[in-house]
């Protein structure tokens, strides 16, 4: 079953987008992420389990750049 990830740049965007998620209906929670060619970032993801397209939109729009989004299987 593949993960919703938002790839962000670093771990201090990672645990603001994760607050500012969880004040705005979603659940989201901070997920430690193998770096990789394929996977840009710092190495921590925001896990959306739901509507993770429309929370990388939102935290675009908080002010949280998003490096990508991605469907990690694991």
């Amino acid at each position: 079953m593949d993960k919703p990830l938002i790839l962000v740049e670093s771990i201090t965007y990672a645990i603001k987008g994760r607050d500012i998620l969880n004040r705005n209906g979603f659940r989201a929670t901070i997920q430690k992420i193998i770096k990789n060619k394929e996977l840009k970032g710092c190495g921590y993801a925001i896990y959306v389990k739901e509507r993770a397209d429309e929370a990388a939109d939102f935290l675009n729009k908080s002010g949280i750049k998003v490096v990508s989004r991605t469907d990690w299987g694991h």
